[in-house]
């Protein structure tokens, strides 16, 4: 219980760290000495060895040696410098972003992002939105990052079932099927769902297209279960497994020795753009009518 209490007074004790604690020690290590650390940050030497002395009382650790004639960083103290130029750097893009009026997009998405309009919709964005940098960010989750905070709004393509998140279909994709290159299938031009009768399918149960659902009880396929879009890739090209999946995969991940057939007689995916409905980004409209115009144009 003693090991306990001492352990979680550490805590609240570097939880009290303070980022003029950060720049201070930063400063003194890019400077060479505590004066002209002091001269850089416009305070006082004493200042400047009083706030060190907090960050290391606060931290439980020596972080520089002092010589007569200079400075340097412990072992601890690197690691410590190294975290604070990354926490300081956030802080600044942050005041930046917030002050400078630039706004910042970031577009989620689990798999393949949106296909063969990927990349016309990154160029329309930036010639119609310069005030606005986009980013398209990977987060292979249920709503492809929304809801742990990687983005502002999400590209999906199975409807968001949690009342937080406002969602609306911008567009369809066919349903292709993924297989080996030597597959007896992969001589056709197209297969029927029939065909994976008996087949062992992979599936990503956490933000793919597909499950056996798509057959009718006596006749659904084998499933073993991935949960990555390259890993799905390279045992479909072993021959083992099948996969079915929106054309969009196809078109963001040609693969050496995998082949894509559309499913005949499957139904279109829909992709859906969802937000925050408490906070939707104040780019939402503009990104669902560049995307609806898109996929409405194909």
């Amino acid at each position: 219980m003693r090991k306990m209490h001492a352990a979680t007074d550490l805590y609240d004790d570097v939880m009290d760290v303070e980022l003029r604690q950060l720049r201070c020690l930063v400063a003194i290590v890019d400077e060479g000495t505590f004066t002209d650390a002091a001269l850089a940050l416009g305070v006082s030497q004493a200042a400047v060895s009083r706030t060190l002395a907090s960050l290391e009382r606060a931290l439980g650790a020596r972080l520089l040696t002092r010589t007569s004639r200079s400075v340097a960083p412990t072992g601890t103290g690197l690691r410590v410098v190294a975290h604070a130029r990354r926490v300081l750097a956030e802080v600044d893009d942050l005041v930046r972003e917030v002050t400078s009026g630039r706004a910042h997009l970031r577009i989620g998405y689990a798999w393949a992002a949106l296909g063969r309009h990927t990349l016309p919709f990154q160029r329309r964005w930036s010639a119609g939105h310069p005030e606005t940098e986009l980013h398209l960010v990977r987060t292979n989750s249920p709503t492809a990052g929304l809801a742990e905070g990687a983005c502002d709004l999400a590209v999906v393509r199975r409807a968001p079932d949690d009342r937080r998140f406002e969602s609306v279909i911008v567009g369809l994709e066919r349903r292709l099927c993924a297989m080996a290159a030597d597959d007896p299938l992969a001589r056709r031009r197209s297969v029927r769902l029939a065909d994976l009768t008996g087949r062992t399918l992979l599936v990503d149960r956490r933000t793919g297209t597909t499950t056996a659902d798509l057959w009718p009880p006596e006749a659904r396929p084998a499933v073993e279960e991935t949960q990555d879009v390259d890993d799905w890739l390279t045992v479909i090209a072993t021959g083992r497994c099948v996969g079915t999946t929106a054309e969009s995969t196809a078109n963001q991940y040609p693969r050496p020795g995998v082949v894509y057939r559309p499913v005949r007689d499957a139904e279109p995916i829909a992709v859906w753009l969802a937000w925050w409905r408490s906070d939707p980004h104040p780019a939402a409209r503009a990104v669902m009518e560049l995307l609806t115009s898109l996929y409405g144009s194909a």
